[in-house]
């Protein structure tokens, strides 16, 4: 795969060009970098069709401005913005602003706050800035954001930040195919491991053999198979389809970030695809995280981060040699890559470090409890609902995870549902916050975790929660079938959430994928043991098996959407919010 995903980037020798622009960023006195920006109070989108080669054959894109990714935006904190958006496209489109603070009306997400942008038709979004960091942008129309409609926003901050760095830039990850995305999900629906070509084979379970023993490597795939699961069904898409870009830009084209020697960068790293976990590192380079989801979290130093879908993440990096660095960003199967150069020349480029071994999942990942498995191990069958349990009592006294498990507050019941929807159920979920996740675990590197992250500033005084409400994450893998609580979007009804109210969220995966889950039009502020320096994000991860926790402030009025953030559960694992 790593060889393919190189030749898929030479064959784009014709790759739709983008210049590079630098604009000055007044507020801070550095410069942000990306392929295209744009500055001001006043801007002009247009939404049309772009033939691109991305892949070394002609296909079409989606496009703003003409361009993948679209422009970065540079915005002020405390300005107001008007943004007149034309649609020249054959179809409805729209333009949601990921992770802005703003009214109902102005969100972008058709059939919950607007009627969408019909063809040939412009429409005018305005709205004050009221926050500051790096944010994205993309539709909420049909497929349109994997074909191209994306771009990042930079709002600059009114205050001086609390640290200091030479050069800025965005760094936009996204995947591209050249199949329609309708064929894509229609293929998924039929076979959902369609795309999955890291499948078992003969020698592994003979390599098994070798390592267990015959009896306990018969017993391992007799589980999975019991379960009709597969212990390599990491991603739902993968590079045999996926071309993967960095700010448009495929491996062997290469986007490049200059740099002088000892010069701090930052980096505003952004996942734009629509169904890939990037696991971002530099070598040779540790990354200190500065902000998470556009709000500033006390830095921590790592040495790899996983960007989940629709995630940002600020990291700066002082390159010590005058050579090309490679930021380095293989999905989550470890199968492609989307890679760019932090380098001294443009004429200099990075070579890619070997793509790490192919991840298999554990029994925790996949919600089994280890104690039930060997009390049915003598038995004819093992239900898919068996338990999961995570006993790491070391972490749970260290982050307080277990004392975040004893809190009580009114539970507000809603419906659940059985059958197809949901065929399989973790029945003992824990928070996992310190686990950095499938294909991460022991690899020598310090990975970022959500017990990492702290808010830069105090939440000592934030009002308690006054009722919260339990998600279960629900799926059936065989039929790809994506819901909450077991009743998929189109059967469901809203969530009512009250105006003024403190409320605490909890989700719990009942399935075998990590699910970014995005509240619009509302903070999600992180439960990570530490009361009184709550993580403020736009998107949480839940991973398999597991449960996590977060606080809402219910400041804003008005219908919003809350989804999956993977394009192809998004249908199914929807809810409308309704705050009144």
């Amino acid at each position: 795969m790593q060889r393919r995903t190189f030749v898929k980037g030479l064959a784009a020798t014709s790759l739709l060009a983008l210049g590079t622009s630098t604009i000055e960023a007044k507020s801070t006195h550095r410069s942000i970098s990306n392929a295209d920006t744009l500055r001001g109070k006043e801007f002009f989108l247009t939404i049309d069709y772009t033939s691109v080669k991305l892949t070394g054959k002609e296909a079409v894109a989606t496009t703003v401005n003409g361009q993948i990714s679209g422009p970065t935006l540079i915005w002020q904190e405390g300005d107001t913005i008007t943004l007149h958006v034309t649609n020249k496209l054959k179809k409805s489109s729209s333009i949601h602003w990921y992770g802005i603070i703003l009214p109902t009306q102005m969100d972008g997400v058709p059939g919950i706050s607007f009627d969408g942008i019909a063809p040939n038709t412009t429409f005018t979004y305005t709205f004050t800035v009221r926050q500051h960091g790096t944010y994205w942008y993309h539709s909420h129309s049909g497929f349109q954001e994997q074909t191209g409609l994306y771009g990042a926003i930079v709002i600059l901050p009114k205050k001086q930040e609390p640290f200091s760095y030479d050069k800025d830039y965005v760094i936009q990850l996204s995947d591209w195919s050249d199949e329609k995305p309708t064929s894509i999900y229609k293929k998924l629906k039929q076979m959902s491991d369609y795309y999955n070509f890291s499948q078992r084979t003969v020698g592994d379970f003979i390599d098994e053999v070798k390592k267990k023993g015959l009896g306990k490597a018969f017993e391992d795939r007799s589980m999975w198979n019991r379960m009709r699961m597969s212990d390599r069904d990491i991603a739902d898409v993968t590079p045999y389809t996926y071309t993967y870009l960095m700010n448009g830009q495929n491996p062997a084209t290469q986007f490049k970030a200059l740099f002088k020697k000892g010069q701090k960068i930052r980096l505003r790293l952004v996942n734009s695809a629509a169904m890939t976990f990037f696991d971002v590192r530099i070598p040779g380079l540790k990354m200190t995280v500065v902000a998470a989801d556009g709000n500033h979290v006390k830095p921590v130093t790592v040495d790899e981060i996983r960007l989940g879908v629709a995630e940002t993440y600020d990291v700066i990096v002082q390159p010590k040699e005058n050579k090309a660095y490679a930021i380095f960003a293989q999905n989550m199967g470890h199968t492609g890559y989307a890679m760019g150069s932090l380098t001294p020349s443009t004429t200099l480029h990075a070579s890619p470090p070997k793509l790490d071994p192919i991840p298999k999942l554990s029994i925790v990942d996949m919600g089994m409890d280890m104690g039930s498995m060997k009390k049915k191990k003598k038995g004819k069958g093992m239900k898919c609902s068996s338990a999961m349990n995570m006993s790491n009592k070391k972490a749970m006294k260290k982050y307080k995870f277990q004392a975040m498990e004893d809190q009580k507050y009114p539970i507000t019941k809603l419906p659940m549902a059985t059958g197809p929807q949901s065929t399989i159920k973790a029945k003992s979920p824990k928070y996992r916050l310190d686990d950095p996740g499938v294909g991460l675990r022991n690899n020598g590197r310090k990975v970022l975790t959500y017990a990492d992250l702290k808010n830069r500033y105090s939440t000592r005084h934030d009002p308690k929660p006054d009722r919260e409400i339990i998600l279960h994450l629900t799926g059936n893998m065989e039929r790809y079938m994506w819901s909450i609580n077991g009743i998929k979007y189109a059967d469901s009804q809203p969530l009512q959430f009250h105006y003024g109210e403190r409320l605490r969220i909890t989700f719990i995966n009942d399935t075998m994928m990590n699910h970014p889950m995005h509240l619009h039009g509302l903070w999600s502020d992180l439960e990570t043991g530490d009361d009184n320096h709550l993580v403020r994000k736009h998107t949480v991860i839940v991973q398999p098996g597991s449960k996590i926790s977060y606080r809402v402030t219910v400041d804003a009025k008005g219908a919003w959407a809350y989804h999956c953030h993977m394009l192809y559960h998004m249908g199914g694992m929807f809810r409308k919010v309704v705050v009144a």
